[in-house]
């Protein structure tokens, strides 16, 4: 179906971004054939590093008129495949496209390449008296990488996700050809929203260059409330109600005793309480320390009437760092406690996380294996992860098939979605076509062939 890259074609691309920045064969790390989790493996025929949106037109019309198929990559740090390049060809990487062109304090906009950095966009945002709300776990994840999986992170229940501050987006499409989508205004109702269809598709549509993002103040007080509960059932009970309460809290994160003992264990530092089985993590922001304080209040008595144990104000920089650096070291402290891993990154209405919950522990027993948890329990997403240990490699990838099966047909019977923030990528392409159905999938293929229509942009990833 695709035609193999020739030396001619290789010294085109030599041509357009310089011959340092275009490696084939031996001279391509290992590391490019996979993403941050693994599983799925595949090199290119050649890395091409871009630095321009002129440089990534230009490889794209040779690309089109060759039939070569095209992937992008920014960080890796994606969990789903979704950057391998199964079909071999060309990997466009974007990092060395990080600059961040402008701050627009008028329209409290920031104008970015794709491969700035989320923690120097939120450093950048910060220094400026601004705040760029979404936020993540993965702080090297890149923008490109972050708009084109919708990312949501932690302060989505209070913020939103990254496509509520996308304004506009330069992206090249298959062919070649540069367009420009959106626009630095509040309100668009001129025809078909192109630009939210680009945002979280994954790299199967076109290719974002720059991006225009919307900023908001920076909150001058910022308050986070550790809360142990006896178990993890009332921990996540208390999520719905905290809710109801009418505080919106700016991030609501549920841990368990496990996962926490982990991320001490990876980063040799001790977390304020591991005394408790289960724990909700809250934060608390506004303009004035008696809006949060009140809020705060409000929350942390609402917590000790069902049930909880105690509530710690983390209120120094000091404790925040040490709280919010182990929820942030979650991911990692769990991968490197076993021998593999894999993730289903499941999104359920707020008021079912429990009962989800419970299934896995329930489907942990009954599998035999580990699978320790953590997430966004204000929103609803909910990171589960299936841990290797010492299984052989059959056992392994028959549990892991059977456990995935469950849980996302657990999370379709409580009104649940297959991913909440990672994506779909390779590896759960056909849960979405049994979640989705044909028609749906019918509209999205439909799609990606009027944007793509010789399917050489990140081909065999989402639909297809």
């Amino acid at each position: 179906m695709y035609n193999k890259l020739t030396k001619e074609d290789i010294s085109v691309l030599s041509s357009i971004v310089g011959e340092s920045e275009v490696l084939c064969g031996n001279a391509i790390s290992l590391d490019y054939a996979h993403d941050e989790l693994g599983g799925i493996e595949k090199m290119p025929e050649a890395l091409v590093r871009v630095h321009t949106t002129e440089q990534i037109s230009a490889v794209m019309k040779l690309a089109y008129e060759r039939n070569i198929p095209v992937t992008v990559r920014g960080s890796g740090t994606g969990l789903v495949g979704a950057a391998v390049p199964i079909e071999g060809g060309i990997l466009l990487e974007t990092a060395k496209m990080n600059k961040i062109k402008e701050l627009d304090q008028n329209n409290l906009t920031v104008t970015v390449e794709p491969g700035v950095l989320l923690m120097e966009l939120a450093a950048f945002a910060e220094e400026n008296d601004f705040l760029y709300p979404p936020d993540p776990g993965e702080k090297s994840a890149t923008i490109g990488g972050n708009i084109s999986t919708n990312a949501g992170g932690m302060r989505a229940v209070k913020y939103g996700v990254t496509r509520d501050y996308v304004r506009a987006l330069t992206v090249v499409m298959p062919d070649g050809k540069i367009e420009k989508l959106g626009g630095k205004v509040a309100k668009n109702s001129s025809g078909y929203s192109l630009k939210d269809l680009v945002v979280g598709s994954e790299g199967t549509l076109c290719i974002i260059t720059e991006a225009v993002l919307k900023l908001v103040p920076l909150p001058k007080v910022s308050v986070s409330l550790l809360v142990p509960f006896g178990d993890m059932k009332s921990a996540i009970e208390a999520v719905p109600k905290i809710i109801c309460s009418k505080v919106t809290p700016t991030a609501i994160e549920y841990m368990s005793r496990d996962t926490i003992l982990f991320s001490e264990d990876y980063l040799g530092k001790k977390f304020p309480d591991t005394k408790n089985d289960a724990y909700i993590l809250l934060t608390f922001d506004g303009n004035t320390e008696e809006q949060v304080e009140r809020d705060m209040s409000t929350v942390a008595d609402l917590c000790l009437e069902i049930g909880a144990i105690d509530a710690y104000i983390i209120d120094t920089e000091e404790r925040k760092k040490s709280v919010w650096s182990a929820r942030g070291a979650f991911l990692e402290a769990i991968k490197a406690s076993t021998t593999e891993m894999d993730e289903c990154d499941v999104v359920v209405p707020v008021n079912r996380v429990d009962e989800f919950i419970k299934f896995t522990h329930a489907l942990a027993d009954e599998m035999g294996v580990r699978i320790p948890s953590f997430g966004h329990a204000g929103d609803g997403n909910l990171h589960i992860y299936i841990c290797r240990d010492d299984l052989g490699d059959g056992k392994w990838e028959e549990i892991l098939e059977l456990c995935f099966e469950r849980m996302y047909t657990k999370a379709e019977e409580l009104g649940g979605l297959v991913s909440g923030e990672h994506g779909i990528g390779y590896a759960k392409k056909e849960y979405l076509k049994k979640q989705c159905g044909e028609t749906q999938i019918a509209l999205m293929q439909g799609i990606k062939k009027v944007f793509d229509p010789k399917n050489i942009l990140n081909p065999g990833k989402v639909c297809f």
